[in-house]
Protein backbone atom coordinates (compact mmCIF):
# COMPACT_ATOMS: atom_id res chain seq x y z
CA UNK A 1 0.00 0.00 0.00
CA UNK A 2 1.35 3.41 -1.01
CA UNK A 3 2.25 5.61 1.93
CA UNK A 4 0.40 8.97 1.84
CA UNK A 5 2.33 12.15 1.28
CA UNK A 6 2.55 14.54 4.22
CA UNK A 7 2.81 18.27 3.56
CA UNK A 8 4.57 20.77 5.80
CA UNK A 9 5.33 24.48 5.70
CA UNK A 10 8.94 25.50 5.11
CA UNK A 11 9.67 29.18 5.77
CA UNK A 12 12.96 30.53 4.36
CA UNK A 13 14.04 34.04 5.37
CA UNK A 14 17.02 35.75 3.74
CA UNK A 15 18.58 39.20 3.74
CA UNK A 16 19.75 38.54 0.17
CA UNK A 17 18.26 36.58 -2.75
CA UNK A 18 17.51 33.41 -0.80
CA UNK A 19 19.35 31.14 -3.24
CA UNK A 20 21.48 29.58 -0.52
CA UNK A 21 18.45 28.84 1.63
CA UNK A 22 16.38 27.40 -1.19
CA UNK A 23 19.21 25.07 -2.20
CA UNK A 24 19.78 23.91 1.39
CA UNK A 25 16.09 23.49 2.15
CA UNK A 26 15.34 21.53 -1.00
CA UNK A 27 18.42 19.34 -0.58
CA UNK A 28 17.24 18.20 2.84
CA UNK A 29 13.56 17.99 1.92
CA UNK A 30 14.45 15.70 -0.98
CA UNK A 31 15.63 13.09 1.53
CA UNK A 32 12.04 12.60 2.70
CA UNK A 33 10.17 10.67 0.02
CA UNK A 34 6.78 10.94 1.70
CA UNK A 35 6.94 14.58 2.75
CA UNK A 36 6.46 17.65 0.57
CA UNK A 37 7.45 21.17 1.55
CA UNK A 38 5.10 24.07 0.96
CA UNK A 39 7.75 26.73 0.46
CA UNK A 40 7.44 30.30 1.73
CA UNK A 41 10.45 32.34 0.59
CA UNK A 42 11.10 35.81 2.02
CA UNK A 43 14.07 37.47 0.24
CA UNK A 44 15.72 40.81 1.01
CA UNK A 45 14.47 40.93 4.61
CA UNK A 46 16.59 43.63 6.27
CA UNK A 47 14.37 45.56 8.70
CA UNK A 48 12.37 44.85 11.84
CA UNK A 49 9.19 45.87 10.02
CA UNK A 50 9.82 43.24 7.34
CA UNK A 51 10.59 40.57 9.94
CA UNK A 52 7.39 41.36 11.83
CA UNK A 53 5.36 40.72 8.68
CA UNK A 54 7.25 37.47 8.02
CA UNK A 55 6.62 36.28 11.58
CA UNK A 56 2.90 36.92 11.14
CA UNK A 57 2.98 34.57 8.16
CA UNK A 58 4.83 31.93 10.17
CA UNK A 59 2.34 32.23 13.02
CA UNK A 60 -0.54 31.73 10.57
CA UNK A 61 1.08 28.69 8.93
CA UNK A 62 3.57 27.14 11.41
CA UNK A 63 6.39 24.97 10.13
CA UNK A 64 10.17 24.74 9.88
CA UNK A 65 11.99 28.08 9.72
CA UNK A 66 15.38 28.47 8.04
CA UNK A 67 17.12 31.80 7.77
CA UNK A 68 20.28 33.49 6.56
CA UNK A 69 20.23 36.83 8.35
CA UNK A 70 23.68 38.31 8.96
CA UNK A 71 22.50 41.08 11.32
CA UNK A 72 22.63 39.38 14.72
CA UNK A 73 20.03 41.71 16.22
CA UNK A 74 17.48 40.79 13.56
CA UNK A 75 18.43 37.12 13.84
CA UNK A 76 17.74 37.26 17.59
CA UNK A 77 14.25 38.62 16.89
CA UNK A 78 13.55 35.61 14.65
CA UNK A 79 14.91 33.16 17.25
CA UNK A 80 12.92 34.68 20.12
CA UNK A 81 9.64 34.88 18.21
CA UNK A 82 9.94 31.35 16.80
CA UNK A 83 10.54 30.07 20.32
CA UNK A 84 7.44 31.93 21.52
CA UNK A 85 5.36 30.54 18.63
CA UNK A 86 6.75 27.08 19.25
CA UNK A 87 8.24 26.40 15.82
CA UNK A 88 11.77 25.10 15.10
CA UNK A 89 14.16 27.54 13.47
CA UNK A 90 17.82 27.49 12.55
CA UNK A 91 20.36 29.90 11.09
CA UNK A 92 21.81 28.04 8.11
CA UNK A 93 24.96 30.16 7.91
CA UNK A 94 25.79 30.71 11.59
CA UNK A 95 27.50 27.33 12.22
CA UNK A 96 29.64 27.95 9.12
CA UNK A 97 30.43 31.52 10.19
CA UNK A 98 31.44 30.26 13.65
CA UNK A 99 33.73 27.64 12.11
CA UNK A 100 35.41 30.27 9.88
CA UNK A 101 35.88 32.60 12.83
CA UNK A 102 37.43 29.85 14.91
CA UNK A 103 39.83 28.80 12.17
CA UNK A 104 40.75 32.27 10.91
CA UNK A 105 40.89 33.84 14.37
CA UNK A 106 38.84 36.88 13.36
CA UNK A 107 35.14 37.77 13.36
CA UNK A 108 33.18 37.88 10.13
CA UNK A 109 32.50 41.29 8.59
CA UNK A 110 28.72 40.66 8.66
CA UNK A 111 28.13 42.35 5.30
CA UNK A 112 24.63 41.75 3.91
CA UNK A 113 24.68 40.25 0.40
CA UNK A 114 28.48 40.13 0.34
CA UNK A 115 28.37 37.09 -1.97
CA UNK A 116 26.67 39.22 -4.64
CA UNK A 117 29.25 42.00 -4.80
CA UNK A 118 29.87 43.22 -8.37
CA UNK A 119 33.47 42.06 -8.46
CA UNK A 120 35.63 40.56 -11.20
CA UNK A 121 34.23 37.09 -10.58
CA UNK A 122 30.68 38.36 -11.07
CA UNK A 123 31.50 39.97 -14.39
CA UNK A 124 33.34 36.84 -15.45
CA UNK A 125 30.13 34.86 -14.98
CA UNK A 126 28.11 37.41 -16.96
CA UNK A 127 30.67 37.33 -19.78
CA UNK A 128 30.59 33.54 -19.82
CA UNK A 129 26.79 33.51 -19.92
CA UNK A 130 26.67 35.96 -22.84
CA UNK A 131 29.28 33.92 -24.72
CA UNK A 132 27.39 30.69 -24.09
CA UNK A 133 24.01 32.04 -25.20
CA UNK A 134 25.55 33.45 -28.39
CA UNK A 135 27.04 30.06 -29.25
CA UNK A 136 24.18 27.73 -28.42
CA UNK A 137 23.13 24.78 -30.58
CA UNK A 138 25.96 24.64 -33.08
CA UNK A 139 26.66 28.33 -33.54
CA UNK A 140 30.40 27.81 -33.72
CA UNK A 141 32.34 31.05 -33.35
CA UNK A 142 35.47 31.91 -35.29
CA UNK A 143 36.90 32.60 -31.84
CA UNK A 144 36.32 28.99 -30.72
CA UNK A 145 39.63 29.06 -28.89
CA UNK A 146 38.07 31.47 -26.39
CA UNK A 147 35.70 28.73 -25.22
CA UNK A 148 36.56 26.77 -22.09
CA UNK A 149 34.30 23.80 -22.86
CA UNK A 150 32.53 22.41 -25.93
CA UNK A 151 29.69 19.95 -25.35
CA UNK A 152 28.64 17.69 -28.22
CA UNK A 153 25.82 15.18 -28.39
CA UNK A 154 22.67 14.11 -30.16
CA UNK A 155 19.34 15.81 -29.53
CA UNK A 156 18.05 15.72 -25.92
CA UNK A 157 21.31 15.00 -24.13
CA UNK A 158 20.99 18.15 -21.97
CA UNK A 159 23.60 20.15 -23.87
CA UNK A 160 21.97 23.57 -23.53
CA UNK A 161 20.96 23.45 -19.85
CA UNK A 162 24.36 22.05 -18.91
CA UNK A 163 26.04 24.81 -20.91
CA UNK A 164 24.03 27.48 -19.11
CA UNK A 165 24.80 25.94 -15.71
CA UNK A 166 28.52 25.93 -16.53
CA UNK A 167 28.29 29.53 -17.74
CA UNK A 168 26.87 30.50 -14.36
CA UNK A 169 30.07 29.07 -12.91
CA UNK A 170 32.10 31.34 -15.21
CA UNK A 171 32.86 28.65 -17.82
CA UNK A 172 32.49 29.78 -21.44
CA UNK A 173 30.67 26.89 -23.08
CA UNK A 174 29.74 26.05 -26.67
CA UNK A 175 27.40 23.20 -27.52
CA UNK A 176 27.23 21.41 -30.85
CA UNK A 177 24.56 18.92 -31.97
CA UNK A 178 25.62 15.64 -33.53
CA UNK A 179 23.48 14.66 -36.52
CA UNK A 180 24.00 11.53 -38.59
CA UNK A 181 25.41 12.43 -41.99
CA UNK A 182 26.58 15.87 -40.85
CA UNK A 183 30.36 15.94 -40.36
CA UNK A 184 31.88 17.53 -37.28
CA UNK A 185 33.11 21.05 -38.24
CA UNK A 186 36.83 21.23 -38.93
CA UNK A 187 37.18 24.26 -36.68
CA UNK A 188 36.11 22.05 -33.77
CA UNK A 189 38.40 19.18 -34.70
CA UNK A 190 41.39 21.50 -34.98
CA UNK A 191 40.85 23.64 -31.87
CA UNK A 192 43.39 23.26 -29.08
CA UNK A 193 42.21 25.13 -25.98
CA UNK A 194 38.65 24.01 -25.15
CA UNK A 195 37.84 20.75 -23.41
CA UNK A 196 35.52 18.84 -25.77
CA UNK A 197 33.11 16.44 -24.05
CA UNK A 198 30.55 14.12 -25.59
CA UNK A 199 27.22 13.76 -23.78
CA UNK A 200 25.49 10.40 -24.27
CA UNK A 201 22.59 8.57 -22.65
CA UNK A 202 20.64 5.34 -22.90
CA UNK A 203 18.22 5.01 -25.80
CA UNK A 204 15.41 4.62 -23.27
CA UNK A 205 16.24 7.91 -21.59
CA UNK A 206 16.54 9.78 -24.90
CA UNK A 207 13.21 8.37 -26.02
CA UNK A 208 11.48 9.49 -22.82
CA UNK A 209 12.81 13.04 -23.07
CA UNK A 210 11.98 13.29 -26.76
CA UNK A 211 8.39 12.26 -26.06
CA UNK A 212 7.94 15.49 -24.10
CA UNK A 213 9.38 17.57 -26.92
CA UNK A 214 7.06 15.97 -29.48
CA UNK A 215 4.01 17.07 -27.47
CA UNK A 216 4.77 20.71 -28.22
CA UNK A 217 6.21 20.29 -31.70
CA UNK A 218 4.79 21.62 -34.97
CA UNK A 219 2.54 19.43 -37.10
CA UNK A 220 5.30 19.10 -39.72
CA UNK A 221 7.59 17.53 -37.15
CA UNK A 222 8.58 13.94 -38.07
CA UNK A 223 7.80 12.40 -34.69
CA UNK A 224 8.00 8.76 -35.81
CA UNK A 225 11.59 9.11 -37.01
CA UNK A 226 12.56 11.24 -34.01
CA UNK A 227 11.20 8.72 -31.49
CA UNK A 228 12.14 5.52 -33.26
CA UNK A 229 14.28 3.48 -30.83
CA UNK A 230 16.42 1.96 -33.60
CA UNK A 231 17.15 5.42 -34.97
CA UNK A 232 18.14 6.71 -31.53
CA UNK A 233 20.53 3.78 -31.05
CA UNK A 234 22.09 4.55 -34.43
CA UNK A 235 22.51 8.22 -33.45
CA UNK A 236 24.15 7.28 -30.16
CA UNK A 237 26.49 4.83 -31.87
CA UNK A 238 27.49 7.54 -34.35
CA UNK A 239 28.16 10.00 -31.51
CA UNK A 240 30.30 7.49 -29.60
CA UNK A 241 32.30 6.71 -32.74
CA UNK A 242 33.09 10.40 -33.20
CA UNK A 243 34.26 10.75 -29.60
CA UNK A 244 36.41 7.62 -29.81
CA UNK A 245 37.92 8.78 -33.10
CA UNK A 246 39.04 12.10 -31.63
CA UNK A 247 39.75 10.79 -28.12
CA UNK A 248 37.12 13.06 -26.59
CA UNK A 249 35.83 11.98 -23.16
CA UNK A 250 32.15 11.08 -22.78
CA UNK A 251 29.69 11.50 -19.94
CA UNK A 252 26.56 9.37 -19.67
CA UNK A 253 23.76 11.70 -18.56
CA UNK A 254 21.05 9.01 -18.30
CA UNK A 255 20.76 9.22 -14.52
CA UNK A 256 22.50 12.52 -13.89
CA UNK A 257 20.96 15.85 -13.01
CA UNK A 258 22.23 18.95 -14.83
CA UNK A 259 24.28 19.81 -11.76
CA UNK A 260 25.88 16.36 -11.68
CA UNK A 261 26.71 16.49 -15.38
CA UNK A 262 28.30 19.91 -14.95
CA UNK A 263 30.30 18.65 -11.96
CA UNK A 264 31.59 15.76 -14.08
CA UNK A 265 32.66 18.23 -16.79
CA UNK A 266 34.47 20.36 -14.22
CA UNK A 267 36.20 17.25 -12.87
CA UNK A 268 37.49 16.48 -16.37
CA UNK A 269 38.80 20.05 -16.64
CA UNK A 270 40.67 19.72 -13.37
CA UNK A 271 42.24 16.51 -14.67
CA UNK A 272 43.51 18.37 -17.72
CA UNK A 273 41.48 16.30 -20.17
Amino acid sequence: MTKPVNYFHLHMISDATGETLIAAGRAVAAQYAHARAIEHVYPLVRTEKQIKKVLEGIDAEPGIVLYTIIDQRLAAIIDDNCAAIGVPCVSVLEPVVTLFQSYLGAPAGRRVGAQHVLNAEYFKRIDALNFTMEHDDGQLPPDIEEADVVLIGISRTSKTPTSIYLANRGIKTVNVPIVIGVPIPEVLVNCQRPLIVGLVASAERISQVRQHRVLGAALSFDADHYLDRANIIEELTYARQICHRHNWPMIDVSRRSIEETAAAVLALRSQGR
